[in-house]
């Protein structure tokens, strides 16, 4: 089952319907009674997450009316279970606000980061940047892209560098706080390390070559799904810390991105007690 040209045109413009009629117009507009916490003090839920991931669910079940359609609130709230998304034939899985904190504090660092699945392989991920309006894509063999009403080019990762010149995104919370200080250690051994805590533009500075990897310990499958297949496309390796293939499956493991297979390998071995 191919998702067509004509059936992604239509997957971004419902997106972006979404992110204009929805999402922008709450930003900086969020009273404190519209933002609510989840499974902790900084997991953040807004009335736009909830308002955007219900527009995007009706949207595309009219539109693609035998996919499954699943999001992240709706797994939160425990409408609708994970277990249920292996074996679809075809399953869109929506991030309706991927960096809901920034978001809530009215900081630009936020997205929106759609999939489609198709008997549990990526056949085409989805970056939207709400804000200005453009996003990136990706589907198997066609190669990663930018793109924005008028213009596209195609993405690739960065070149290889050496380890005291590399940037990435180390999100320490993520991980136990047995790992932590040990993760905290190496820091020194990169020329910067960051944590955007938004998958959305963290694999997006990936695939347009503004950093060379991105470590998580956090496989949420609407944070990565997109995300893995637009950096493979663009030229990069991703995989679980094991080596072993990111499946859209998996909630249990480190991930790790880089830009090439070499620097992939080098930063795996450094990693490699997370294992």
């Amino acid at each position: 089952m191919a998702f067509d040209l004509a059936e992604r045109a239509e997957f971004i413009r419902i997106a972006r319907h979404v992110a204009r009629t929805e999402v922008m117009p709450r930003f900086r507009q969020l009273a404190p009674a519209q933002i609510s916490t989840k499974s902790g003090p900084q997991d953040l839920v807004t009335e736009a997450d909830l308002a955007c991931e219900a527009a995007l669910t009706s949207a595309f079940a009219l539109a693609f009316p035998t996919a499954f359609v699943i999001g992240e609130e709706a797994v939160s709230a425990g409408a609708v279970s994970l277990d249920a998304l292996p074996g679809q034939a075809r399953a869109i899985v929506i991030d309706p606000i991927d960096g809901t904190w920034p978001f809530a504090r009215g900081q630009c660092g936020f997205g929106m980061i759609l999939s489609v699945i198709e008997a549990g392989e990526v056949v085409f991920g989805l970056h939207l940047d709400p804000v200005m309006d453009d996003w990136i894509w990706a589907a198997p063999g066609e190669g990663a892209h930018w793109a924005r009403d008028g213009g596209t080019r195609p993405l690739a990762c960065g070149p290889d560098r050496p380890l005291s010149e590399r940037v990435g995104f180390l999100p320490l919370g993520l991980f136990p706080k047995s790992d932590q200080h040990r993760l905290a250690a190496l820091m020194p051994e990169f020329s910067r390390v960051l944590s955007l805590r938004c998958a959305a533009h963290e694999y997006r500075m990936l695939a347009e070559g503004g950093v060379d990897f991105c470590l998580s310990g956090n496989l949420n499958v609407w944070d990565h799904a997109a995300g893995a297949l637009i950096v493979t496309e663009a030229g990069g390796k991703v995989a679980m810390l094991d080596g072993s293939p990111y499946r859209p499956e998996l909630r249990q493991g480190a991930l790790l991105s880089a830009n090439s297979a070499a620097t992939w390998a080098e930063l795996a071995d450094m990693f490699s007690f997370l294992r």
